[in-house]
């Protein structure tokens, strides 16, 4: 039973960073198309979260009331972090937007913070990245100190931890694993299973909520995109002993043919001239694109990640 909501959860994730990129890159954040799937991409990825903490406390407890004690911990974790230590770090977000730098001593207290709330969860049962995510969450929500804190650390995340995780997550991919015809079927039927779930789901919703077709079948292509997020996801379930190596080998596999799939079949859904018609007058963006720190923007490529 573990091993099948965990397959469900994986299945259901979306690579929100690449999805807001992609909208933010074609001019369409600020649509009423982008709003939407960036506003259910956000809500799929914290409910897929929030289930596998629950299922790793299940998983890792000795018995119901094991991990039931790990649920109920996590829930006040997260009430403490998110209503009262985000509270907290409000005035660094404060001091931020008025220098928009972030000093050595305000990052110190951001890492204290992530490093402390992984620890937690993970003492208690739950895997350490659930706590990292609801420090996330519990960060300051200015677009400058967000801006801030990428400056400070995505060469590091981008050139040390990044490449390691990726290496990681190769050694323990086995292609040779998967080439009877048994774990074929399994990846075909995992293949289809994952994006049909998308494509034709979130395609059918959107329709349902008043958009075009092919703005319908847009969107399903872009969710289908599931990137970093369930390679996260599935090494968290491989080292929980959740699922096999075989599973993780073909869960990659599933991952990478979705996510190479989902820009070719937002262009075959949308092409330039409707994703033209899209796209919000400039009298609507001039604010937010004088304000952005990243100068003008640039067409995606089909590897954003």
């Amino acid at each position: 039973m573990e091993f099948a909501f965990f397959i469900g959860g994986a299945l259901s994730l979306t690579a929100f960073p690449m999805l807001a990129r992609i909208l933010y890159e074609r001019g369409l954040e600020n649509s009423p198309l982008g709003r939407l799937t960036l506003v259910a991409a956000s809500m799929d990825d914290v409910a897929a979260w929030c289930f596998l903490a629950v299922l790793s406390a299940v998983h890792a407890g000795s018995g119901p009331m094991s991990a039931l004690q790990s649920i109920l911990l996590a829930g006040v974790f997260a009430a403490v972090m998110l209503f009262g230590v985000a509270r907290l770090l409000r005035p660094i977000g404060a001091r931020v937007a008025q220098t928009k730098s972030l000093t050595l001593s305000q990052m110190y207290i951001v890492a204290f913070v992530v490093l402390g709330a992984g620890w937690f969860t993970d003492r208690i049962g739950i895997y350490s990245v659930f706590g990292g995510f609801i420090a996330g969450l519990a960060m300051p929500r200015d677009a400058a100190f967000r801006e801030a804190l990428h400056g400070r650390m995505m060469d590091f995340v981008s050139v040390f931890l990044l490449p390691i995780f990726f290496a990681f997550s190769g050694l323990n991919t086995k292609l040779g694993g998967i080439a009877g015809a048994t774990m074929l079927l399994a990846f075909a039927t995992l293949l289809i299973a994952g994006f049909v779930g998308k494509y034709v789901g979130c395609g059918l919703a959107m329709r349902a909520t008043g958009f075009s077709w092919g703005e319908s079948w847009a969107v399903g292509g872009l969710m289908n995109a599931r990137g970093l997020m369930i390679l996260i996801f599935i090494n968290i379930g491989l080292s929980q002993q959740i699922i096999s190596q075989d599973v993780f080998s073909i869960l990659v596999l599933v991952a990478v043919v979705t996510t190479a799939g989902a820009v070719p079949l937002y262009r075959l859904a949308l092409p330039p001239k409707a994703e033209g018609r899209l796209m919000p007058r400039a009298s609507d963006t001039s604010a937010s694109d004088h304000d952005d720190p990243t100068g003008p923007r640039e067409m995606a490529t089909d590897g954003a990640s």
